[in-house]
């Protein structure tokens, strides 16, 4: 077995057709090129002479329109540089694929797999070739194990025209499969499988939601919410914003009713059966080995609110890419005297107009989409590009092998030894992750998840747009346990509970219902909300300097509590 104890810088540029790397380093010579190759097309398309030139009436338009086309350049140009010019990100990965030779470590899910479920070297050589290369019909040589396509691996090497790009941003090193935090975020998905149909308003009392605290909190290395250093019902399987541990689990925006248009909604949702899948060692290799077809999720046919692990993990499998941030986006617009815009918006103060395409609904509705594109890109490259980190299913196969004896890994002994595991084993008779899915994670690496990212990207849109801070959330509800009604929330924190803290909350909310399904870490979740975050503020630094109204910038906060100006 190959070892190796230091992490590895990551090779995340595509090699050129002479198999030379491409470097982010900009040589000064072709900085000069860039800046000459722009003056270039500013000339060929006549600007310059125009600068003093003086147009007749009949030429007033035509006049008007270079000169926008002008300032147009000007303003990509200097956009475009500010980006050539920032420091060139270092991407380094946790090592594991150096390190293990067979790549227990890494992702795999779609390529054919030995027995064990550890991957064929050359379908995995071949795979690589295609990342390292970039090259398109490298990618339609890489040998699968099914007939499951992988999902979309070449989105992280497309470009944009506003923001960071995409090999510009940063993620650090996902937890090695033989850490600590690696295991002890596997206790906490074993927990969350176990506790799937438990109400979230029953934590408080429900006998195996106390054993999940006691457990978790004695995991030095997990990284969730604490108060007084212990997992509390309050705090189990929720996010890391201040605003995550306060109220009820499910966010506010997840369960007030809004208008669309002449549309009136109730949050009541389709949800799925109490059932888990691949607890089977031959269905979760026929999974890792993307042979399906596989069976469909069994549905209940009652429509509820989301009151559990299951209904939320329900959600994330179909939901579409913005939606719960366009419902949250709805509740702001149909709310203005409570929520109203940001202060620093500059219609608030005019005599005589009102926001529309800049500054109004449709910018707000349009950005929402805009930057859930960057952000999926963005993720995309770090996922594929960079880390290539197993999923929590294929994590869970190195723990059955290794407690049945079928093979050896370095796996650290706080997963080995844990009451959830052993919860897990006295249910299925195996040792493998339970997953909401029949079909589990999708068909691309953990690290971080997608999901996350466009929840981190838009909640910044609504919150630099919004006014949220310090806005007490009024009347705020939570769902009974059954999920057929919502009743009033009477919690001595009800005070407390504002629409930042329940934008960040359902950012969360979103983010740890994928974790809650099994199909991805609690460090895939907070990192990726903070590179959606990035994305966003890039977004917004770019279009800032786009508008004609006099503005003095986006003012919000952070997911971390502190306050910018963009």
């Amino acid at each position: 077995m190959k070892t190796r104890s230091s992490a590895e810088r990551a090779e995340v540029h595509p090699r050129n057709p002479e198999g030379t790397p491409q470097t982010s380093n900009c040589s000064s010579s072709s900085r000069r090129s860039f800046i000459g190759t722009a003056a270039a097309a500013a000339s060929a398309i006549g600007l310059s002479p125009l600068l003093g030139s003086n147009a007749t009436k009949a030429e007033a338009v035509t006049t008007f329109g270079r000169q926008r086309a002008i300032q147009a350049f000007e303003i990509r140009r200097n956009a475009a540089l500010a980006e050539f010019h920032s420091p060139a990100v270092p991407h380094t990965n946790n090592g594991d694929e150096q390190r293990y030779g067979n790549k227990i470590g890494n992702y795999s899910k779609g390529l054919h797999h030995d027995s064990l479920g550890e991957v064929d070297p050359s379908a995995y050589a071949a795979y690589l070739n295609a990342i390292r290369s970039g090259q398109p019909s490298d990618f339609e040589n890489i040998p699968l194990g099914g007939n499951v396509r992988l999902t979309n691996p070449q989105a992280g090497l497309a470009f944009g025209l506003e923001g960071g790009d995409s090999g510009n941003l940063f993620e650090p090193p996902s937890p090695s499969v033989a850490s600590q935090e690696r295991a002890d975020e596997a206790v906490e998905n074993y927990w969350m499988a176990l506790l799937r149909d438990v109400a979230f308003t029953d934590y408080a009392t429900h006998p195996d939601a106390a054993r999940a605290c006691t457990e978790l909190s004695k995991l030095s290395a997990l990284k969730g919410p604490r108060i007084n250093g212990q997992v509390t019902p309050q705090t189990l399987f929720r996010g890391f914003t201040a605003g995550d541990v306060i109220g009820p689990y499910i966010s506010q925006f997840l369960l007030q009713p809004v208008f669309l248009g002449a549309m009136p909604l109730r949050q009541q949702y389709t949800t799925y059966l109490p059932v888990d899948y691949m607890t089977d060692f031959t269905s979760w290799l026929r999974v890792q080995n993307g042979e399906g077809p596989f069976q469909a999720s069994s549905i209940d046919p009652q429509l509820r609110y989301l009151r559990n692990g299951r209904d939320v993990s329900a959600w994330v499998h179909v939901d579409l890419l913005y939606q719960a941030y366009f419902m949250a986006m709805l509740w702001l617009l149909n709310n203005p005297g409570i929520a109203g815009f940001n202060t620093g918006n500059p219609y608030n103060n005019s005599r005589t107009q009102v926001g529309f395409g800049t500054f109004g609904p449709p910018h707000i509705n349009a950005l929402m989409t805009e930057v859930s594109g960057y952000a999926l890109r963005a993720q995309w490259f770090q996922k594929w590009w960079v880390h290539r980190a197993l999923r929590p299913e294929a994590y869970g196969g190195l723990v059955h092998n290794m407690i049945t004896g079928t093979a050896q890994y370095p796996l650290h002994a706080d997963i080995l030894n844990s009451q959830a595991l052993a919860t897990v084993f006295a249910n299925n008779q195996t040792y493998l992750l339970p997953m909401a899915f029949p079909e589990g994670s999708p068909t691309h690496p953990s690290y971080g998840s997608g999901h996350a990212t466009v929840a981190g990207a838009c909640v910044t849109v609504l919150k630099a747009f919004f006014n949220t801070d310090n806005v007490v959330f009024p009347s705020p509800l939570v769902p009974t346990t059954d999920g057929l009604g919502l009743v009033s929330y009477g919690g001595a924190d009800a005070g407390q509970i504002t629409l930042t803290g329940e934008l960040n909350k359902l950012a969360s909310n979103i983010a740890q219902a994928r974790n809650i399904a099994g199909v991805h870490w609690r460090s895939d979740a907070s990192q990726a909300m903070l590179l959606g975050e990035a994305v966003t503020i890039r977004i917004l630094r770019d279009q800032r300097s786009c508008y004609n109204e006099s503005f003095g910038g986006f003012t919000f906060t952070k997911f971390d509590g502190t306050r910018i100006t963009v």
